[in-house]
């Protein structure tokens, strides 16, 4: 009997679905907090890793549910004969792998561009070098939130506006590097607070120090990419020889075994 529910109450839905009655995006947004519990910690790093302030982490992830749920009704409805338990659950599954699709490929998509991705924050640091030494540290980011990489420019907004709103602490700069865990992101977010909090005596002191680390991290950033690259390189060369040495270990057989037969 609960069979049978279940296939009339699927078979009204998508009638209903079909004639506009129901509109799944306005149910997704109804019970969206529902969902932002499926929702992945690194999920908005990600998208704005490929597509900056273009495109909102949330709408994307909107699409992702409903891709989901239209992923499990598809299949209850191709399942409907003899419908038990196995095949709800199999829908299920289905729908959460269409559901975490995006994700993989938005996590393979950083995973693949790690290394440009990785260096955006020390370029970054290293461009309003100038500016600090003119401004205060909130101010030279404020300054500098337009030229920013489109990936940062959210994060710095909300930091400055920590910032200007009375917290003179560390948390508003934990809080971006936590929001963009790019490599070193701790480390570098520490040497700007503690740059912002030098006396101006030390100032000189305190940039040469700040500018020496962030050209370091540049320079690891840049090795570690050629040591990928090299590391890429090798693993074709293997590939190549091992497959090289393959076919003519294979041809040899041949050889021998149509020697054998004449």
């Amino acid at each position: 009997m609960q069979i049978e529910m279940i296939i009339i109450i699927i078979i009204i839905f998508v009638v209903m679905t079909y004639n506009g009655q129901i509109s799944l995006k306005d149910m997704i947004n109804d019970n969206f907090y529902l969902f932002r519990k499926l929702k992945e910690d690194d999920w908005d790093f990600y998208v704005r890793a490929k597509y900056g302030d273009s495109v909102s982490p949330d709408s994307i992830f909107t699409k992702r549910v409903r891709n989901g749920l239209s992923a499990i009704v598809i299949s209850l409805f191709f399942l409907l004969k003899d419908l038990n338990a196995v095949k709800i659950l199999l829908s299920f599954v289905i729908g959460f792998g269409i559901f975490k699709m995006d994700y993989i490929n938005i996590k393979s998509y950083y995973k693949k561009h790690i290394f440009y991705i990785d260096s955006m924050l020390p370029h970054y640091l290293k461009g309003i070098e100038i500016l600090i030494q003119h401004y205060t540290v909130p101010v030279a980011i404020g300054k500098s939130v337009f030229d920013a990489p489109d990936i940062f420019k959210d994060g710095l907004q909300e930091m400055i506006n920590e910032i200007n709103s009375g917290d003179d602490s560390i948390n508003p700069y934990m809080n971006f590097a936590k929001k963009y865990p790019v490599r070193d992101s701790m480390r570098m977010m520490r040497l700007l607070y503690r740059l912002s909090l030098g006396s101006q005596d030390r100032k000189q002191e305190q940039m040469l120090m700040f500018s020496r680390t962030i050209s370091n991290l540049q320079q690891k950033a840049r090795e570690t990419k050629y040591k990928n690259r090299l590391d890429k390189m090798e693993s074709k060369t293997m590939n190549m020889l091992m497959s090289t040495g393959f076919g003519v270990m294979i041809l040899l057989v041949l050889a021998v075994m149509q020697m054998i037969d004449i």
